[in-house]
């Protein structure tokens, strides 16, 4: 018995269809900062998420990481479905970003159910609107956006996802987040601070008025 699946999904899909969830879902427990997929790799199964966080990256030529988006509980992620359709390789790195638990569904179902299921039609087509939409509002964060705004942006986010106002998260870290140095957060941080909307610690960043 996969834990957790009626619970999440029960209200969205068909009772038949969360039977054979049951039955060919593979339920996996991630840790914080653990790798679930890398760039280049063949997409084999699609996730559900039942809890946890993860973060969806993409990289430039240099090697430089952008934070696309983040995939919550009852999400999956549309790259995935993307390159299941045409077995193609991930163009994106997916990274817990905090403890996790999900269902791994081999690819070989997603065409099936998409056919047999409305339930499941309708799951697929949101989750590519809803990650359009974070796409779109990735690109107008880069395109409108000055560094600072796109901090306070970035720093809110974070702690809406993880629940905590508390960010345990390096400079450097944001910095790679945000496709930007550290010397440059590290100046958008302290003055955020000066400004009395967050409290720099050793290991941790404290939202305050943000």
């Amino acid at each position: 018995m996969i834990p957790k699946l009626k619970e999440r999904y029960g209200r969205q899909f068909e009772a038949e269809l969360l039977q054979e969830i049951q039955e060919v879902g593979v339920y996996r427990e991630v840790s914080a900062g653990q790798k679930l997929m890398e760039i280049g790799d063949y997409v084999r199964s699609i996730p559900l998420l039942l809890s946890g966080a993860i973060k969806i990256l993409r990289e430039d030529p240099d090697g430089d990481e952008l934070l696309l988006y983040y995939l919550e509980p009852g999400d999956t992620c549309s790259m995935t479905l993307s390159c299941c359709m045409g077995d193609a390789r991930s163009e994106v790195r997916a990274i817990a970003e905090k403890d996790a638990c999900l269902i791994m569904i081999p690819v070989a179902k997603m065409e099936e159910w998409t056919t047999r299921f409305k339930s499941w039609r309708n799951f697929v087509f949101e989750s590519y609107h809803n990650r359009l939409n974070e796409l779109f509002n990735t690109l107008d964060s880069i395109a409108f956006l000055n560094m600072d705004e796109r901090l306070v942006q970035y720093l809110r986010e974070k702690a809406r996802v993880n629940k905590n106002k508390s960010i345990y998260q390096t400079h450097q870290e944001i910095a790679y987040d945000l496709h930007t140095s550290r010397v440059v957060i590290s100046r958008l941080l302290k003055r955020l601070e000066q400004l009395g909307k967050i409290t720099l610690h050793r290991n941790h960043i404290e939202l305050q008025g943000l």
